[in-house]
């Protein structure tokens, strides 16, 4: 094993990166391709903007088997195994003729992309707990953001010039690109242990996880926001030009600034991080969190609001995420060092789950209201602030680190 100074190197941090916005530029690169795409493909806009959840579902079944097979033969085989299974998906996406096919190509491609979400956060558990791992990912949050700053805003410049196909095609490329970066900058940072018969081990890695009242808390902080920001999300390109009327490419714009707050959020994290620790900063965004859910609320009860309250109140959702989601990560995952694949895996499917549910929900009640766009957004950030003032009764007691036992020792 390297030392873990490696870890640190900028190379290293920026693939983690890649492999943790794999799923957020795939999901955003392809969004202003949606009402071409459904043109070609003789489709509906409904049906259309399911490659979204479809996508995110793929992504829940492939994560406990990434997780486990990391656990039982390393981070690098099934990293290699999940990005290259991606890239083969995503050219089948680019070159579909119906949209049954897409459908199937984006379920596929969000099955391999799993392994990416998982072993990042896992090598991050593998190598650093504490604020050192709340560090790292925060690192991983400010470049995830990057993609729903730009991915938009290229992705209708692709569609501009070269029709819908050509997103889909750029996502293939990126597969390449992280293979190869996965190549050159990781490294093995797991002992593999495959002692037991892999059904067992994954019950007693299950058992172990829910034993925690810890990391079933922050699994409930993490788990809940993609199915509110999803939600958006599936329909945001309706939402804009259709109720709204602005053009595609003002669209991708619009959809930047939720990143610009992700982004946002992510900077305001890094800097708090060595001041304040995980759950303090878990305290501030569901805090905010639950501001922004009562905004959205009430846009979803007047049924209709000028798109800048709308449109800001969403932002401020995007900008707790950078603040909650990593910090409730490191909460759940600092009891677990010897199960960090598995305890990933868990973390991931049931936060895909959720963000599947809310994208294929959101597409389902979208009826070109406005209260129907916003609702489900607005009730899960209500849900997480809830979830946050429960925690005497969820996980009592002080917070629980394990610094001596690290998965690569």
């Amino acid at each position: 094993m390297k030392s873990r100074t490696s870890a640190r190197k900028p190379s290293f941090v920026i693939t983690l990166g890649l492999l943790t916005a794999m799923a957020a530029i795939t999901v955003d690169l392809s969004l202003p391709a949606v009402p071409e795409m459904v043109e070609a493909l003789a489709t509906s806009l409904s049906t259309g903007q399911q490659i979204v959840g479809i996508f995110m579902a793929g992504m829940a079944f492939g994560q406990i088997p990434a997780g486990l097979m990391s656990d039982r033969v390393g981070r690098l085989p099934v990293l290699y195994a999940g990005v290259g299974l991606f890239t083969l998906a995503a050219l089948a996406a680019a070159v579909a003729e119906t949209i049954e096919l897409m459908l199937a190509a984006r379920f596929v491609q969000g099955f391999g992309a799993a392994a990416a979400i998982v072993l990042s956060r896992a090598i991050v558990r593998d190598i650093a707990h504490g604020k050192e791992a709340a560090r790292l990912m925060s690192l991983m949050t400010m470049l995830l953001t990057t993609a729903p700053v730009i991915a938009p805003s290229i992705g209708a410049l692709l569609v501009a010039e070269w029709g819908w196909h050509a997103p889909f095609i750029t996502i293939a490329v990126l597969g390449v690109i992280i293979l190869t970066a996965i190549r050159f900058n990781l490294y093995e940072t797991h002992v593999p242990n495959n002692n037991e018969h892999p059904v067992r081990q994954l019950h007693s890695s299950v058992v172990e996880f829910f034993s925690h009242r810890q990391s079933i808390y922050g699994l409930l902080l993490i788990v809940l926001p993609p199915a509110g920001y999803m939600s958006i999300i599936a329909i945001s390109a309706a939402l804009t030009v259709e109720i709204y009327g602005f053009s595609i490419t003002s669209y991708g714009l619009i959809f930047a600034a939720a990143g610009v707050s992700i982004l946002a959020g992510a900077l305001i994290n890094r800097l708090l991080v060595s001041h304040l620790d995980s759950l303090q900063l878990v305290a501030l965004g569901a805090t905010l969190m639950g501001i922004s859910s009562a905004q959205l609320l009430a846009v979803a009860w007047l049924d209709g609001a000028s798109f800048g309250w709308l449109w800001g109140s969403v932002c401020l959702f995007m900008f707790t995420i950078a603040i909650t989601m990593p910090n409730a990560t490191v909460l759940a995952l600092d009891p677990l060092p010897k199960i960090a694949g598995v305890a990933s895996s868990i973390i991931g499917t049931l936060q895909n789950v959720a963000g599947a549910t809310g994208a294929l929900l959101g597409a389902a009640i979208y009826n070109g209201s406005v209260r129907n766009a916003v609702l489900i957004i607005g009730a899960v950030g209500a849900a997480v602030f809830c979830v946050f003032l429960a925690r005497p009764l969820i996980a009592p007691g002080p917070v629980v680190h394990h610094p001596d036992e690290l998965a690569r020792d």
